[in-house]
């Protein structure tokens, strides 16, 4: 008796462990090595989820700026073909988790969330720092 409670409680535990592995789609999934290949020849898309002041202040190359804030951000973010695979990313994860979820609301097929600018910028991908004012004079 004693080995059948310790194999169903085994047994419990490690159904329970791979439960907490699946992913949700709000959560950061790292960036395959294929995603800036897709961007760049345009089967993908890559949205910075964040204001057009941080925008301003520096982005990933090949990004559109939808900021998750503006009050149209479900009528902007609809305009894209739901049928590409659309990467998503802020500051740190959080506003971009909460775009995951609006496509999902929206019927978009695949999208992810893929963190935060400056982790990404650390990971390799190409970013854009857009000139200061006085520097633009």
């Amino acid at each position: 008796m004693r080995k059948l409670t310790f194999l169903l409680t085994l047994l419990f535990c490690a159904a329970f462990a791979a439960q907490a592995q699946h992913v949700a789609p709000g959560n950061i999934v790292k960036a395959d090595d294929q995603a800036l290949a897709k961007i760049k020849a345009g089967k993908a898309y890559l949205v910075d989820v964040r204001t057009p002041q941080e925008f301003d202040g520096g982005h990933l190359q090949y990004a559109a700026n939808i900021n998750f804030n503006s009050p149209d951000f479900k009528a902007q973010i609809a305009k894209l073909d739901r049928h590409k695979p659309v990467y998503l990313y802020c500051r740190s994860g959080n506003r971009s988790g909460k775009a995951a979820d609006t496509l999902k609301t929206l019927g978009f097929h695949t999208y992810y969330n893929i963190g935060g600018f400056e982790q990404l910028k650390a990971d390799g991908f190409p970013a854009e720092q857009l000139q200061t004012q006085a520097a633009r004079k």
